[in-house]
């Protein structure tokens, strides 16, 4: 018998962790790999992140911001030995999975989470959706009620309809010109 190929079982996995633990599990579970000589049976740790754009004062302000708080994606081969080294890293929760099987991740996800990632475009933050009731707290109609009409991430903007001389009127408006009602 020759010996199997170990990239033959080879997926992408996630991890349960305790939150806000995601970035210094990847730093353990990649010194493990190391001093344990896993290389062979994991291949990779991610923590997706994505481009955002906050205001801070006023101003744009880019950061990173993690698209599964809670969760680390591994890449490897299951077997006994990695289960082991990969569940046993400190702030593991568990794997997502059914008892004690970890299911893979399938293409189409991993295909999902790539695209995110890969979107070197910062998008804003936005908590608003079609429909929500606004208030705008700044600009020519300062004091008007409005509801959203259309919500543009990409460049912070917002069209709200405001009832003006009895007429809805579409208005674009920047994420920090409206509140929610």
């Amino acid at each position: 018998m020759g010996k199997q190929d170990p990239r033959a079982g080879r997926n992408w996995y996630v991890l349960h962790t305790y939150a806000g633990y995601e970035d210094s599990v990847k730093q353990a579970l990649e010194q493990r790999i190391e001093s344990l000589g896993m290389h062979e049976y994991i291949f990779s740790v991610q923590v997706p992140k994505e481009k955002q754009l906050i205001f801070k004062k006023g101003e744009p302000v880019e950061e990173e911001r993690k698209l599964f708080p809670g969760y680390v994606l591994v890449n490897m081969v299951v077997t006994d030995d990695s289960w082991y080294v990969v569940r046993n890293t400190p702030n593991v929760t568990g794997f997502v999975g059914s008892g004690n099987i970890p299911v893979p991740v399938t293409s189409e996800e991993f295909g999902v989470i790539e695209r995110r990632i890969g979107e070197q475009q910062a998008k804003f933050k936005s908590d608003f959706q079609i429909g929500d009731l606004v208030v705008i707290i700044d600009g020519p109609f300062k004091n008007y009620d409005g509801s959203v009409e259309s919500v543009d991430v990409n460049k912070g903007k917002l069209n709200v309809l405001v009832l003006i001389f009895d007429r809805e009127t579409p208005v674009e408006l920047d994420f920090t010109q409206v509140k929610k009602k």
